[in-house]
């Protein structure tokens, strides 16, 4: 067992395994339909870049939801400008957030401890704000940027796609990104970031990333240059965040500030300490228990809190 878990090609088959037949096995517990399964695959890809930067590096960004609200506006203007197709909109999304990622991580990084921390949210607390106010003929303001009937969509039309009366689908090449067709897209993309973060933790760069946080100060001393390895963590970090955001407009396209908000930043932090920080399936574990119980309680209306507490005195 030991020489099995040893082995990355063992992993990637059983966590694929374990993804790809998700819909089976979550029915039973009332997890199995499509739109709690895409929440799944997006947050797992969104804690996964997470983990690479705070559970490898020990730098906890209380900001990261500014690329993934980044990554949703991307991708809702490439289908806006371009294509339905999400292919062009997950390439854009993810660079732009590379991009942003790597700006605010040149000026963040240079403080470390708390003051790195509030850097980071600072940053994405602007860009939640500009996004609502200044930035409003790029992101419609609080009423979110949308799919209209008048986008040009240049790319479709070049290619002969009809404009119908009712708003376009995301799709892959005509294959819909709504449904079980749409968890499965999520869920490839998944595993090729959980391959990623696999390569990443178990190479030479990873036990860098390892070695800076548990005594940052001894790099230096032997002669490494820390500063570039972080900052390459938070840009790696911050590229899946916006892929997350891509694929949130991707099953549906729509984008709001408030993907930027706190709160967004917050919940990751969460599931990545909820489920193990620094591991390779903590992250996810966390993912799975947040959204599953957030499920739950969402359901939960007066009736049933009645049903529930019937047994105590009126």
């Amino acid at each position: 067992m030991h020489k099995l878990l040893k082995s990355n090609l063992a992993i990637m088959v059983i966590f694929a395994t374990i993804v790809l037949t998700a819909p089976t096995w979550l029915t039973p517990i009332g997890a199995g339909y499509p739109d709690l399964l895409q929440k799944f695959a997006i947050f797992g890809l969104f804690a996964i870049g997470f983990n690479i930067l705070f559970g490898l590096t020990g730098y906890l960004s209380f900001g990261h939801a500014a690329f993934l609200g980044v990554g949703s506006y991307t991708a809702v203007w490439s289908f806006k400008l371009l294509t339905m197709n999400v292919l062009p909109a997950i390439l854009f999304s993810t660079l732009m957030a590379g991009v942003f990622a790597l700006v605010i991580g040149f000026i963040s990084l240079r403080r470390s401890g708390i003051y790195f921390s509030i850097l980071p949210l600072a940053f994405a607390q602007m860009s939640y704000s500009l996004a609502y106010s200044v930035l409003t003929p790029i992101t419609n303001g609080e009423t979110g940027l949308q799919l209209t009937l008048a986008d040009p969509r240049v790319v479709d039309g070049m290619f002969g796609i009809p404009v119908t009366d009712s708003l376009p689908s995301t799709n892959l090449f005509g294959l819909s990104m709504s449904g079980y067709s749409g968890f499965y897209f999520c869920a490839v993309l998944l595993i090729v970031g959980f391959y990623i973060s696999l390569k990443i933790f178990r190479s030479p760069y990873g036990m860098k990333l390892r070695a800076i946080k548990s005594n940052q100060t001894r790099m230096k001393y032997t002669g490494f240059n820390t500063r570039p390895y972080l900052l390459s963590a938070f840009v790696i970090s911050g590229m899946f965040a916006g892929l997350a955001g891509a694929l949130m407009a991707a099953t549906d396209p729509l984008a709001g500030a408030e993907r930027m908000q706190w709160t967004a930043s917050g919940e990751v932090v969460l599931m990545t300490i909820l489920g193990g920080m620094g591991t390779l399936i903590g992250p996810l574990l966390g993912v799975g228990i947040i959204k599953y119980f957030e499920n739950i309680f969402s359901a939960l209306n007066e009736s049933a809190l009645h049903e529930v507490f019937s047994f105590l005195p009126g």
